[in-house]
């Protein structure tokens, strides 16, 4: 990634005056133009710099996103939809100025049919208000992406998380939805069927189209029953090699774990310090088993017994639920973990993601680029599909310092890439990812333009995001 192509288009100024004032009529105190909130909806999480909207606004339902989407149609100014904030790679950011469309208010679960495994929310519901309000039900929705991100959010970007291991992603909990596309018009992509033949996958189309495509008013998800019992633990090795090919062999046995979370030694001695643990400062895995109590404890036998081949020093696990929050609120406060690091300094926050065979030797190579270049850059990751992220520490002020953290995202993509994977396994495009994108898809990438073109021909979506 280079700042270079984080850039500013052209504003339709015209246009924006006339949607401000159009907008503040019919909103009232829930569209607002101050500095400060309109700060709050730029991108701010990592190195990426902020571009912030012109205004933003409130809906509370999906009539009033068809109202917003037809006076900023009408007029040719760009919508940018905002929920928690917590993406990493610019999605949010207002390139060609327009309106920040902020859908925290709606937040309602719409319907849980207990019976089919399924529920119906607003985008705004976030997936721990969504587990809460399940939790008397029985069942839980399992995408866990650490952040307390919202249902829409995490469908736009495709996310997925410690889960996905056992449970998949985004795309493949996301059962149906309703969007507002051009000219105000909602649709719906599907029913509640657990399959289709019917036409083409609009609601995939959907799943990871980051905003581009249209505003999600409402999302169809699949739930999953809470397990009877939850074992966790922790696992150190030798190297982060042995720590692989653990995960590796893990997976390719059929161990039907649900989270496989890889830390090298620098993530270990940054969640020790800032989460007040006192595990080994070696690679390690946090390992988490769910079903019967028979069944879970057969897998951490089976597990223990993988990982005692590849050096393990012991595998520690429980079914204590406190000792388990504990881990995995330590595994999610990795990124501010990382940050405690360098002290005043930036982070870029990347990740990539290769078939599991290869994830042994992409991290290996990843670690001896660090280490040759001489920087700072924990490495956490999902490790049962592959996807790892690495957090690289920098001086933002110093232009070759600067130079050296974006040739090594540069390098590790390639690498990745190389190695028949991705530029991303859950980060998303948004601008940060776009110089890559080109480079994994090649042609294929003028067929997203198509679609983008002839869905939102006037490119009033979250412009400049994904290509250019």
């Amino acid at each position: 990634m280079a700042l270079k192509a984080i850039r500013a288009g052209a504003r339709n100024e015209s246009g924006i005056v006339a949607v401000k004032a159009l907008l503040a009529a019919r909103f009232g105190d829930r569209f607002q133009t101050g500095e400060a909130i309109r700060a709050q909806h730029a991108h701010t999480t990592t190195y990426i710099p902020a571009q912030l909207p012109d205004a933003v606004v409130f809906p509370e339902n999906a009539a009033e996103v068809r109202e917003i989407v037809e006076i900023a149609g009408a007029h040719r100014v760009p919508l940018i939809p905002f929920a928690t904030g917590s993406s990493l790679e610019g999605h949010v950011n207002a390139p060609f100025g327009g309106i920040s469309v902020d859908m925290m208010r709606m937040n309602r679960v719409l319907a849980v049919n207990a019976e089919d495994l399924d529920c119906t929310v607003e985008p705004g519901v976030t997936r721990e208000e969504l587990n809460t309000y399940l939790r008397d039900t029985g069942l839980f929705f399992p995408i866990d992406p650490g952040a307390n991100a919202s249902i829409g959010g995490m469908t736009s970007t495709r996310a997925s998380g410690t889960n996905a291991v056992r449970y998949g992603t985004m795309k493949d909990n996301v059962l149906a939805l309703t969007a507002v596309v051009a000219g105000g018009r909602e649709i719906k992509t599907a029913h509640r069927a657990r399959k289709s033949s019917a036409g083409y996958d609009l609601t995939r189309l959907f799943v990871g189209a980051e905003g581009t495509l249209g505003i999600i008013t409402s999302v169809t998800l699949r739930l999953q029953g809470i397990p009877e019992v939850i074992s966790g633990g922790v696992c150190p090795f030798p190297t982060i090699e042995d720590a692989c090919n653990a995960v590796i062999l893990t997976i390719q046995s059929g161990i039907p774990v649900a989270r496989i979370e890889l830390l090298d030694a620098l993530q270990m001695k940054a969640c020790n310090s800032y989460s007040g643990l006192s595990y080994e400062e070696i690679p390690t895995l946090f390992v988490e088993f769910h079903g019967s109590a028979d069944s879970v404890e057969l897998q951490s036998r089976q597990f223990a017994e993988i990982a005692s081949e590849f050096g393990s020093t012991g595998f520690i696990w429980t079914t204590n639920p406190e000792e388990r929050a504990r881990l995995w609120k330590a595994r999610h406060n990795a990124y501010w973990a990382q940050k405690s690091l360098m002290p005043g300094g930036a982070i870029l926050s990347t990740d990539v993601c290769v078939p599991i065979s290869r994830l042994a030797d992409c991290v290996a190579a990843t670690h001896e680029d660090i280490a040759e270049h001489g920087l700072i850059a924990p490495i956490v990751g999902h490790a049962g599909d592959g996807n790892f992220h690495v957090g690289l520490l920098f001086d933002d002020k110093d232009a070759a310092d600067v130079a050296r953290a974006e040739a090594f995202v540069e390098r590790l993509n390639a690498r990745a890439l190389s190695m028949d994977g991705t530029c991303t396994g859950e980060h998303g495009i948004g601008q940060g990812k776009m110089p890559f994108l080109a480079a994994e898809l090649g042609d294929a990438l003028d067929l997203m333009r198509q679609i983008k073109g002839a869905l939102d021909p006037d490119n009033i979506f979250n412009p400049g995001k994904i290509f250019a």
